[in-house]
């Protein structure tokens, strides 16, 4: 059943299953007290962390290094006027230990970007929410498109 605003609220292992299908997402973080919002291909870890490979040098390791970062994957079909989202929240650090690090080069996300200096960030999933709208249904009476 559907609530009134025609959206279902997902349940945090159905975020992170629709989450594990998804090749991009959007990292939302404060850059210069604004917010900013860049697409970045991930990975999840077993854990349901949210793994970044990038450079060392990038702008945007530091930028988020030791902050509360969002991280958002979303699906939409247009042509139906149905989809997902799903958000998490929480605090973003560099990979630093070498263990770990290593673990990562073999089983990670692979930049799409050849980076001599790879890191990792990890986005531990403080908070993880999700909603669907999915075509055909009513919202306030009226008929959605499908």
């Amino acid at each position: 059943m559907y609530p009134n605003d025609g959206f279902r609220e997902l349940e945090r292992q159905e975020c992170l299953r629709r989450m594990a299908k998804a090749p991009v997402g959007r990292i939302v973080h404060t850059r210069h007290a604004l917010p900013a919002v860049l697409p970045v291909n991930f990975g999840l870890d077993s854990d349901g962390a949210v793994l970044l490979c990038t450079s060392a040098a990038s702008e945007l390791v530091h930028a988020i290094d030791g902050t509360v970062v969002a991280f958002e994957v979303d699906e939409v079909d247009a042509s139906t006027h149905s989809g997902w989202s799903v958000v998490v929240t929480g605090e973003a650090t560099v990979v630093t230990d070498p263990a770990e690090h290593a673990r990562l080069t073999r089983t990670g996300p692979r930049s799409w970007a050849p980076w001599p200096d790879v890191v990792f960030v990890r986005v531990e999933p403080e908070l993880v929410t999700g909603r669907e709208l999915v075509a055909g249904h009513t919202v306030r009476g009226v008929d959605l498109p499908t």
